[in-house]
């Protein structure tokens, strides 16, 4: 099997290059080591040296030299707004208490679709509206990439 074990980021990519799509969920772009068939079919070991997140947009280096362009799936998800910035802050804090992952831009929060969370964010005052759309989380505040972490050491 094709062995891959770079991660090429977006804005770097040769395109002429890329000879299959690999489109993947959340979840699955959050890996190190999985045996994966790309849409047109290839087949390859991704193989990387640690867990790290493949963006929509970026490309999976094969050891032929050839790349296989990563793209986010759409997945059912909750679009959370709020009247004021200090309640969007407000449901931020709710959602991160529950320990739910969650995509932030400024004017809105997203969240895979739990109707259980859609009733405690309606009681809380959001307005919110489920959509199809490719979802990237934030990474947790302990994600570092062999770096030392905020106690002064690493855990790799």
């Amino acid at each position: 099997m094709i062995r891959a074990s770079t991660i090429i980021r977006r804005g770097e990519i040769d395109t002429d290059r890329i000879v299959d799509v690999i489109t993947l969920d959340h979840g699955d772009r959050h890996r190190r080591r999985i045996a994966l068939r790309a849409d047109g079919g290839t087949d390859f070991l991704l193989d990387l040296p640690q867990a790290d997140v493949l963006h929509d947009g970026d490309a999976i280096l094969l050891e032929t030299g050839w790349l296989i362009e990563v793209r986010a799936s759409t997945e059912k998800v909750v679009e959370v707004r709020a009247k004021s910035d200090l309640d969007l802050l407000t449901l931020a804090w709710h959602i991160g208490n529950r320990h739910v992952p969650a995509e932030i831009t400024p004017d809105a929060l997203y969240i895979l679709y739990d109707h259980v969370l859609v009733d405690m964010l309606k009681a809380q005052g959001a307005s919110t509206t489920i959509i199809e759309r490719p979802f990237s989380p934030v990474r947790g505040a302990y994600h570092h990439h062999g770096e030392a972490d905020l106690h002064g050491h690493s855990h790799d």
